[in-house]
């Protein structure tokens, strides 16, 4: 009987077993801690060890120990000093050089002007972001309160250089040259070319006038489909030919230019910064009669490869242009056969344009054909059809 019972009872102690086993989840099973009995059991894992400085609280049962507990509760308004947030760093300053307009370019739906023959470079839709474990340097106080001047000589006059051995005995000068300014007309062109890889045929017209003592220019050129751009330039007449008062272009928006010779400065419609506004200064429209007039007044002085240098000022900078005398040719052109002397204009940098222009001496040299090429081969010709009077 005894075993019988001792083995009933090791039997039953091993059904318990079996049971506590068997329907408790592990510890790593279940996302909730068990509670309770269960932790009686060796299978259950066992919870993590409460915190030092909780010990000598939790083994204190007498009463004097009571005061004992508000030493613990000192020591973490002491320790929460250091751990206080630090004052917030500086805010990097914003470097106006990110948020300034770029270089000035074509809009895809407009017609490429006659006369833009300045970089079309667009820099950048925007720099990178800089980590911001690496703030951007602030830029050069000069780029972000003064106004930036031209190259060194672009408030320089005309330069006219002759070619070496040329024999004209003319040695390079800033002294205003002679000018010779073509009588009143309305000039149509016929206009091919390509923009953005699209092939299109335009009609173009360039109103020139003058007073004597103010002028007032202005060309537009338009193509179905395409849409239109027109540039105008008003100003004075002078000694020393055109002197551009204001300059607009327009497509979709106007831009202006605006000269201010009192202070010897341009200002920008686009807020782009001031240039220099010296003698001889143009605009990229009456450039193109300047040139003529120049060589109205003395042809004999410009012998092939002689170079003319000026500023000539867009609705948004100012760049010194050199146009090289290539010599004379006779164009086919609408209007029939027509002697002209050719200039280019070549790139000096990447982006820039190539300009070609013919002036006809029969008709005061005023351009009969006009071809501007861009850096990405996109292009417009321009061929006189026909010459009225205003």
């Amino acid at each position: 009987m005894p075993r019988r019972a001792l083995f009933l009872i090791t039997a039953l102690v091993l059904a318990l077993h079996w049971l506590v086993l068997h329907g408790v989840p592990l510890a790593w099973e279940s996302p909730v801690q068990p509670t309770g009995r269960v932790f009686s059991t060796r299978s259950i894992a066992a919870p993590p060890p409460p915190p030092p400085a909780a010990e000598p609280v939790a083994a204190a049962p007498p009463a004097p120990a009571a005061p004992a507990r508000k030493s613990p509760t000192k020591r973490p308004r002491r320790v929460d000093a250091p751990t206080s947030p630090l004052p917030p760093p500086p805010e990097t300053p914003e470097d106006p050089t990110l948020t300034s307009t770029g270089p000035e370019a074509a809009a895809p739906t407009e017609t490429p002007s006659a006369t833009e023959t300045a970089s079309a470079a667009e820099p950048p839709a925007s720099a990178p972001a800089a980590p911001a474990s690496e703030p951007p340097a602030p830029p050069p106080a000069a780029t972000a309160s003064a106004p930036v001047d031209p190259p060194a000589g672009a408030s320089a006059g005309v330069d006219i250089v002759a070619p070496p051995g040329s024999g004209t005995g003319q040695a390079p000068s800033t002294a205003p040259p002679p000018v010779r300014l073509p009588a009143p007309a309305r000039l149509a062109f016929d206009v091919s070319g390509q923009a953005k890889k699209f092939a299109y045929s335009a009609r173009a017209e360039l109103l020139w006038q003058h007073d004597g003592s103010r002028y007032e220019a202005r060309q537009e050129i338009s193509a179905f489909l395409v849409g239109s751009r027109a540039q105008s330039s008003r100003g004075a007449v002078t000694a020393q030919g055109l002197q551009p008062e204001r300059f607009s272009d327009k497509s979709r928006s106007e831009q202006a230019a605006h000269f201010d010779y009192a202070k010897g400065r341009v200002t920008f419609s686009a807020n782009t910064p001031d240039a220099a506004a010296g003698p001889g200064v143009q605009d990229r429209l009456s450039v193109f009669i300047q040139l003529g007039a120049l060589l109205a007044a003395d042809p004999g002085r410009f012998v092939p490869g002689t170079q003319l240098t000026l500023t000539t000022v867009s609705a948004r900078a100012a760049d010194r242009w050199t146009f090289t005398v290539e010599g004379p040719e006779t164009l086919e052109l609408p209007s029939g056969p027509t002697p002209a002397l050719k200039l280019q204009r070549l790139p000096r940098k990447d982006y820039d344009q190539k300009a070609e222009l013919w002036v006809a001496p029969g008709l005061g040299y005023l351009p009969v054909r006009i071809r501007i090429t861009q850096a990405n081969g996109d292009f417009a010709d321009l061929l006189l059809t026909r010459h009225d009077a205003p």
